[in-house]
């Protein structure tokens, strides 16, 4: 059953959501049967990029789905706009909490403040982060994840993949979550082969400057790492990583997507021959537990952490090239087996 009665809110519940959200960022909702009830779910607000990124926020769609086909209820997942503000933000999470959704996700470390704010004036409803561990607040539920081990992971398959012993790593923005990205890719590259020389590039200072929304960036760094001569290349970088991996697909070189297994993406699939793996962390799967934690009635709070020892991230081998070449598998699973054991410490920095 639903923790919160929201029978009262079904009236105006649509009409509403258009209204207020319309300043604030677009939206789109589902329903079902239940609909005629007011009984209202999961809500997401994406982060930069936004629906369609075939990455980060597909990957929170894909568990908000999940939810809403299992629980039978109304959701919605709403847009960021160009330039908005942590007040925008907040207000876009307030308007949810508002109509009666819960819980209530912002997808990325950029809805921390709003989190804070809107969380503080809405108890009762269960609020998520994805990618932040600072709200700390008793009705948040801070999903985190250790990317770093899985981007060790796809810095050994990287390793030893490289025939020019030069590889790359585009960030999307020079913040401390990309920062774990890039530090355990370097890592697993070292410790793999300590010849290999890693090309390290951040695309902007600010998410606001485009580093996780411009495919032309990505793609601007990547050549200009191919032309060094890397021959792989590892974008965490949002939507921005689509142009690595157009560049890289050109070149006719490896490259190593993120988040989702972008060899499986449709958006992607004319470059999927160059896609070696992707480092991946189940959002879906964070998104729909919490959700499910609420209909069960015993909402999640505090640090969710999904690492490799849960399942939660790691190396997909979609591509034949890479699950069936012996050498690169036995290398991953052989660092995996350390990393779980603790033998292996991955650098978040």
């Amino acid at each position: 059953m639903r923790r919160v009665p929201r029978i009262a809110l079904a009236g105006a519940a649509t009409a509403s959501l258009a209204l207020v959200l319309s300043a604030c960022g677009g939206t789109s909702t589902s329903s079902s049967s239940s609909e005629s009830k007011g009984d209202l779910g999961l809500a997401i607000a994406y982060d930069v990029g936004g629906k369609g990124d075939q990455s980060f926020n597909d990957a929170a769609y894909a568990g908000l789905e999940q939810a809403q086909k299992e629980f039978g209820y109304k959701t919605a997942d709403v847009e960021p706009t160009d330039g908005e503000t942590d007040a925008d933000k907040t207000q876009r999470l307030v308007s949810l909490a508002k109509q009666g959704y819960n819980p209530v996700i912002g997808i990325g470390y950029a809805y921390a403040p709003a989190i804070k704010e809107a969380s503080a004036k809405y108890p009762d409803t269960t609020f998520g982060i994805v990618d932040d561990s600072t709200v700390e607040t008793a009705n948040v539920a801070d999903l985190v994840f250790s990317e770093q081990e899985a981007s060790y992971l796809a810095g050994v398959a990287a390793a030893k993949a490289t025939k020019t012993n030069t590889v790359g790593f585009v960030g999307g923005v020079d913040v401390p979550l990309i920062h774990k990205f890039g530090a355990g890719f370097e890592q697993g590259v070292k410790d793999t082969n300590s010849k290999v020389t890693v090309l390290s590039q951040y695309l902007t200072q600010t998410a606001e400057e485009g580093g996780f929304s411009s495919p032309d960036k990505g793609k601007t760094a990547a050549e200009g790492q191919i032309e060094k001569k890397a021959d792989v290349v590892y974008a965490a970088a949002g939507l921005s990583g689509q142009g690595v991996i157009e560049a890289a697909s050109a070149a006719k070189v490896w490259a190593i997507g993120v988040d989702s297994d972008q060899y499986k993406q449709e958006a992607l699939k004319a470059y999927k021959g160059s896609i070696l793996t992707s480092a991946t962390k189940d959002v879906a799967k964070a998104v729909y537990n919490l959700a499910k934690s609420v209909e069960d009635g015993k909402p999640e709070t505090g640090i969710v952490r999904g690492d490799l020892k849960s399942g939660e991230v790691g190396l997909a081998d979609s591509n034949p090239e890479f699950k069936n070449n012996t050498a690169i598998q036995d290398a991953v699973e052989a660092a995996k087996a350390k990393i779980i054991s603790g033998e292996i410490k991955v650098k978040t920095s």
